[in-house]
């Protein structure tokens, strides 16, 4: 499936991997078309997605992992690029489990203790362990960390890491975090898909901190980063056949955002299942500005460039990283009229 063909009408078919968003819809859809490309949507869990695309790249473009994908490049992996499209973007001050009645009651409190993680190399604990190091400054080194499954056994680290010197850092193939947790042997976890029995609200694990968005809210604030969960990869061999696909490709996705944006804006009827939608965008653009889920590179520099120190200070890349690496030139600027 990987391998792009022509259509009858001389399009350029590619086949495209990625979770359903709302803003990305209009695009897998087919509403959005994008010049001269017909493409072939794939739903799939973006655990998959991410496994079989770097494993195998089974298709021409994918949702991918930030970490995963700038770990590859620091590995001068050269069959995949990107493009400045980032489909996912969450804070990650939720992102942190205990035990209620522990004694971990706030992220400063994590300060040599043992925390769990599914993989070093998730993107949510890169940006989970630079809160902890430089908004809480708690070292790396001054955590134990456990890696291992959340709810099942088995899981294992899908990068090569070169961990910094001193990290304490093992492997736990047939545990669960969720398990370690209840047992008193971690004191917290770290991940982005919350525990099965807070997902199932049986009392036994809450979130550390316990009023997420006002946090995170005054992390943005303090900081100016929005993390940055998932790109857009593609096949280089696609972009050497055919350059123009990176540009048009990133035409369409901004499409398919606008018109998403202006679908939950839309006060004269509810487009999605949420009571004052339309004030969560108000409010959202009066903080993060006219839109407030920015592609390309300059609107989000700021924050590449932080996640890139992160992912080099926690040895997810091997080497230092630059964003001009990430993209090819020709997505680096726009036309103007």
């Amino acid at each position: 499936m990987g391998q792009s063909g022509t259509t009858a009408a001389g399009k350029l078919r590619l086949s495209i991997a990625i979770s359903d968003y709302d803003h990305v819809r209009d695009l897998t859809g087919g509403r959005v078309r994008p010049e001269g490309i017909e493409l072939i949507p794939l739903n799939l869990s973006v655990e998959e997605i991410f496994y079989r695309f770097v494993s195998h790249v089974e298709w021409d473009v994918s949702e991918l992992s930030m970490a995963k994908y700038v770990s590859l490049i620091s590995q001068d992996r050269r069959d995949i690029t990107a493009i400045p499209v980032f489909p996912s973007r969450v804070f990650r001050h939720s992102a942190f489990f205990v035990r209620p009645g522990g004694e971990v009651k706030t992220l400063e409190d994590l300060r040599g203790r043992v925390v769990g993680i599914p993989e070093w190399s998730v993107t949510a604990t890169v940006y989970g362990r630079a809160l902890l190091v430089h908004q809480v400054g708690i070292p790396l080194t001054e955590i134990e960390w456990v890696q291992a499954g959340l709810n099942q056994p088995g899981r294992k680290e899908n990068a090569e890491l070169r961990l910094p010197e001193g990290v304490r850092y093992r492997q736990e193939p047939g545990r669960t975090l969720q398990e370690m947790l209840l047992e008193g042997e971690l004191d917290a976890i770290l991940a982005p898909h919350p525990p099965a029995a807070f997902e199932a609200d049986d009392g036994r694990i809450r979130r550390l901190v316990e009023d997420p968005r006002a946090a995170e809210q005054a992390y943005f604030e303090e900081t100016g980063i929005f993390p940055i969960m998932h790109v857009i990869a593609i096949r280089r061999a696609v972009l050497e056949a055919h350059p123009w696909v990176a540009m048009n490709l990133l035409t369409a996705f901004e499409e398919a955002k606008r018109r998403s944006l202006t679908r939950i804006g839309d006060s004269t009827a509810s487009r999605i299942p949420l009571p004052w939608s339309h004030d969560l965008l108000a409010q959202s653009r009066a903080l993060f500005g006219e839109d407030p889920w920015p592609y390309g590179i300059e609107a989000n520099r700021h924050t590449l460039e932080a996640f890139l120190q992160y992912s080099h200070e926690q040895g997810v890349c091997h080497r230092p990283v630059t964003v001009d690496e990430l993209f090819p030139e020709q997505v680096g600027q726009k036309f103007r009229l």
